[in-house]
């Protein structure tokens, strides 16, 4: 007699893509936050420009497919072009490689107007199709959330982790924990956390002001064993770099002292 179990045989299927056979990465960080808002761009783009400093090649890789803002924190204007290899990033004036929807698009304020399974298929092309050529570190300026491209990405690209950037405000640690759960559920490294918009320090008097209201960042951090990377003051100089396009000449200690913990993890 044939037995017939009840029990459900689960497929297993390996959903990661490879990069273009020109192309290499040492080490790939998403960059990720439960919710918009929060400077994670920012955030990005100053970590390929620190580690850049460090000596490191890196690269960004754009995936906030919706709302682009890397090659305008960059300046960068030009468009990516297309080769018999594949697709040519665009470098920075300091050698920084980026890839982005706005890097394609004919004019950088034409809306994206795609569904989910689109804007998630285009991030794995500009991991998959894009001429990175070899770099140390690779950061994916990932879409605020935990919808479809996110999703995409952690199960598609191989990557040493992720940070999570959050900001002072008590609604921020649920979605923190959105994050957190998130990652754990795909298997993914949360490297550590970064808190952005953690005080104001008044230039004329020296006084702090929390503008945001108090950390609850050490709570988070303690409840969920995350390592705190850093908090960041509101720096209006690196709102006006981003403005201009030229955060590769913004200097910052507190982002040098994330640098280095990421250095010495990795």
């Amino acid at each position: 007699m044939i037995e017939i179990s009840n029990e459900k045989k689960e497929k297993k299927y390996d959903f990661n893509i490879k990069t273009n056979a020109l192309s290499s990465f040492k080490h790939v960080i998403g960059v990720v936050s439960g919710k918009g808002g929060v400077g994670k761009s920012s955030v990005t783009a100053m970590m390929a420009v620190e580690m850049n400093r460090k000596g490191y090649r890196t690269a960004v890789l754009d995936a906030d497919i919706t709302g682009p803002s890397i090659p305008k924190t960059f300046g960068i204007k030009g468009k990516a072009m297309a080769t018999e290899h594949g697709v040519m990033p665009v470098e920075t004036r300091t050698g920084i490689e980026l890839m982005s929807i706005n890097l394609l698009l004919e004019n950088e304020t034409d809306p994206v107007v795609w569904r989910g399974p689109i804007l998630a298929n285009t991030v794995k092309q500009f991991f998959s199709d894009v001429v990175w050529g070899e770099n140390d570190f690779l950061f994916i300026d990932m879409p605020p959330g935990t919808g479809d491209v996110p999703l995409t990405v952690f199960q598609s690209i191989t990557m040493d982790g992720i940070i999570i950037v959050t900001s002072p405000q008590e609604l921020v640690s649920m979605v923190v924990s959105k994050a957190v759960k998130m990652a754990d559920m795909m298997n993914i490294k949360v490297l550590g956390v970064v808190e952005n918009y953690s005080h104001f320090t008044c230039p004329d008097t020296g006084k702090e002001y929390k503008i945001f209201g108090e950390s609850h960042l050490d709570e988070i951090s303690r409840e969920y064993g995350l390592e705190i990377l850093g908090k960041i003051s509101i720096d209006p100089n690196l709102a006006e770099a981003c403005d201009k396009g030229e955060i590769e000449r913004h200097m910052s200690g507190e982002f040098t002292a994330i640098a280095d913990k990421l250095d010495e993890m990795l």
